[in-house]
């Protein structure tokens, strides 16, 4: 509180920083006062009662990091939905943008699981965000987009009995690209027949060189299940002469083991990067196979970036999976059609000039803009993807923007949280050169 008076009372631009894990940049802010939220660390377990749940949940900190969420949630014998990168924060821009992770295909997004917001507003009233207090504040917060509508101290989530989870890997190569590229076509067509399979998350990539299925993870199944999903695609390959190369399978007693076992290391993730991505419906894999593989060797055959990557996340979060009804939360309602998130990073070296920002900019922008018409009615995950999309607010937030802009102006009329590509950006400021913001004439 002392820190939203004093950059008040002094005209201080403010931002929200828990990790920094945000690629468009909403967690810092040229010669801001940075709330900083990474030390608040408790963990508390407890049975939740409402009327619209009962059972076990976690209350997290506003720092606490999946690393530190997941062990504890298994301690208890519990799983609760978070993303892959061990070092991300899990009450910030994560699930306050949605928030996708290996257990989305059995427990929906983040944003779907959320029961409790601990909040500081920006004229300094400490509130609970629920269901049933501050209903519109807490609908907001549930995927509606990270820092912009108030201070979030902590949250309260659903936490779901552990169990057994089967996992597995594979690669192949290059080594011809008819061959290659006919068998990317097959994954395709596999990810539309496992997106009925319950508890189901895959996340692979590949470039011009090879492909890998980094993990693919099915909650509360056996081995043999998961080998069973696999042998039709593994068929598809032998079929098509293509080696596959570091196939395994295996089964971990909890989904914690599971994930310590096939999660990457923080240090493979580039910190200097511009992300952009797609939400991809399983309906363009039906319809337009041909055109969505186009649009991929476009991008990992670009002569400027030779060893582009494309990488892909599949999870089944619809209404009917996830148990929820349409509008219940702020998530981007394209997440209910996707068969995959997709995205593409360019990595930066931290010298790079201006210039040489704007071109990566520019290309990530353009790679973004292929898949526009190859998924009518899409968007694109907030939290992976680029701080000038010309058309963010249909991308990232589809037809909850209205909505989501009169909660900003109740709770934050004076617009005290800004960040790029969030609700109500170009209604009261605007960015100038120096990073100062200025008031919109």
């Amino acid at each position: 509180m002392s820190g939203l008076k004093f950059a008040k009372e002094n005209n201080i631009r403010l931002s929200i920083k828990n990790t920094g894990h945000d690629y468009i940049g909403r967690s810092n802010g040229q010669g801001s006062l940075a709330l900083w939220t990474h030390n608040l660390k408790d963990i508390f377990f407890f049975h939740y009662k409402s009327a619209a749940y009962t059972g076990p949940a976690m209350k997290a900190g506003a720092g606490v990091q999946f690393f530190e969420a997941y062990k504890a949630a298994a301690d208890h014998g519990l799983r609760v939905v978070g993303g892959y990168c061990p070092t991300v924060g899990m009450v910030g821009g994560f699930v306050q943008s949605g928030g996708h992770g290996p257990l989305g295909a059995s427990y929906g997004m983040a944003a779907d699981n959320t029961l409790e917001f601990e909040v500081v507003t920006v004229d300094g009233r400490h509130l609970v965000a629920s269901r049933t207090q501050n209903a519109d504040l807490y609908w907001a917060l549930s995927g509606g987009g990270g820092g912009n509508y108030a201070i979030v101290l902590s949250l309260t989530t659903k936490a779901h009995p552990d169990g057994p989870t089967a996992g597995a890997a594979l690669s192949f190569t290059n080594s011809n690209p008819n061959r290659y590229w006919a068998a990317i076509g097959a994954y395709h067509s596999r990810m539309v027949q496992w997106n009925y399979i319950p508890g189901l998350a895959t996340s692979w990539g590949f470039d011009n060189s090879g492909f890998s299925l980094d993990v693919a993870t099915l909650t509360d199944g056996t081995q043999a299940d998961l080998e069973g999903v696999l042998r039709p695609f593994l068929q598809d390959l032998m079929q098509l002469n293509i080696t596959v190369h570091g196939y395994h399978t295996s089964q971990n007693k909890s989904f914690y083991d599971h994930y310590t076992a096939y999660s990457f290391p923080p240090e493979v993730y580039q910190p200097n990067s511009t992300l952009g991505g797609r939400l991809i419906p399983a309906s363009t894999v039906r319809r337009n196979l041909t055109g969505l593989l186009s649009a991929y060797k476009k991008i990992v055959t670009d002569p400027a970036y030779p060893r582009m990557r494309v990488s892909g996340i599949s999870l089944n979060v619809t209404h009917e999976r996830v148990g929820n009804k349409p509008g219940s939360n702020a998530v981007l309602p394209a997440w209910r059609d996707a068969l995959y998130t997709a995205n593409f990073a360019i990595g930066l070296d931290p010298t790079a000039s201006p210039s040489e920002l704007q071109a990566v900019q520019a290309k990530v922008n353009e790679w973004q803009a292929l898949f526009t018409p190859l998924t009518p009615g899409g968007g694109g995950y907030m939290n992976e993807a680029t701080f000038d999309d010309p058309t963010w607010k249909l991308d990232y937030f589809g037809e909850n923007y209205d909505r989501l802009l009169k909660i900003k102006k109740k709770f934050d009329p004076e617009f005290v949280l800004w960040q790029h590509t969030s609700v109500g950006t170009d209604v009261y400021w605007e960015l100038a050169p120096d990073g100062r913001l200025c008031r919109v004439n």
